[in-house]
């Protein structure tokens, strides 16, 4: 078997796949008793690209991710009850209870916003590896975001930008086959949505399996050490599948149900499982972690609920860059 990635990064993927499972069932849990507020986009069904790409980052690279952000952030080193406390809009929130589930953001972590705008980000996430290539720090920009952006316009600056400037950005198309309610080769020209156009751009053609972390990793990895080499970005299609609806507000009846029966049991989470004790990994390694991750999300649970909801003053701070609301003219 290929053992190129070795038994400490599964380790860290399989936690990291792990915790983003049973945060975001939490989540669910917490919005049908009424706990979390407004709406929410799961990732349920997609941790695979989120624990494969945070495991070949580095500590300094930056993460930017759209509304289906919870995963992202997470994986960055977000904690537990910050991200909970955010969704039940409490003052233990990464945002102090301000942002909610689509605008997740822990800059010192890297991970550099959730944005609820289609396609804005793209731009952002190649601005952040502008200044790191200008400023010559290393860093590199991840940019996560679903098949349907892709017929965004956005898109398409961005990458021709990133392309031309030979940018440090790495562009991660979480292709879930579905745009909101829509299934993307309904609407696009193309078979594969990000992959078959990268060649417009110069760029190699890049699909992977998004629910395989070994895979997911690689294909990061590779693109990590392009960037770090001056050699520009890279472009990534990472097939996957939502186990839930678009959002909490959405049933997904209009799913046949013969295609999401196949998807489930491509679940990354059993597969991988699967593939630790193939490799060795004593079982009671694999269910320890999963205990551990568990319980933390249960003490994460409490804390969050514990926590008041925010002060009213606080609408008055982190208006600005400066921390403050004062009006500047």
């Amino acid at each position: 078997m290929n053992d190129d990635i070795g038994e400490d990064n599964r380790l860290d993927m399989w936690r990291l796949q792990l915790e983003v499972r049973h945060l975001e069932q939490r989540a669910h849990d917490l919005f049908m008793q009424n706990l979390i507020k407004g709406t929410s986009h799961l990732a349920v069904g997609q941790e695979a690209i989120a624990a494969g790409c945070a495991t070949a980052m580095r500590p300094g690279d930056y993460s930017f991710c759209t509304y289906r952000g919870h995963a992202h952030t997470l994986v960055r080193g977000a904690s537990m009850t910050g991200v909970l406390g955010e969704l039940m809009g409490k003052e233990c929130g990464l945002l102090q209870g301000k942002g909610g589930s689509m605008h997740l953001t822990d800059v010192e972590k890297g991970a550099m916003g959730s944005y609820a705008i289609i396609g804005a980000h793209l731009p952002i996430a190649a601005g952040a590896a502008w200044a790191a290539q200008y400023n010559k720090t290393g860093a590199v920009s991840f940019c996560f975001f679903g098949d349907g952006t892709t017929n965004i316009g956005a898109f398409h600056e961005a990458l021709n930008f990133a392309v031309i400037w030979k940018l440090p950005v790495v562009f991660v198309c979480e292709n879930n086959f579905y745009m909101e309610y829509t299934p993307i080769d309904e609407v696009t020209a193309v078979e594969h949505p990000a992959a078959d156009r990268a060649g417009a751009y110069g760029l190699e053609s890049i699909i992977v399996d998004g629910n395989d972390a070994d895979a997911v990793y690689r294909v990061a990895r590779a693109a990590v050490d392009k960037a770090v080499a001056g050699d520009g970005p890279s472009l990534i299609e990472a097939e996957t599948y939502r186990h839930y609806g678009h959002s909490r507000a959405d049933p997904a009846t209009y799913r046949p149900d013969k295609e999401v029966e196949e998807w489930m049991a491509k679940d990354p989470i059993p597969m991988y499982r699967s593939r630790l004790l193939e490799f060795g990994v004593p079982e009671k390694v694999v269910g320890d972690i999963e205990k551990s991750v568990l319980k933390a999300v249960d003490d994460a649970t409490e804390e969050a609920k514990a926590s008041p909801v925010p002060r009213d003053e606080l609408a008055h701070t982190d208006v600005w860059a400066d921390g403050g609301s004062a009006w500047r003219n």
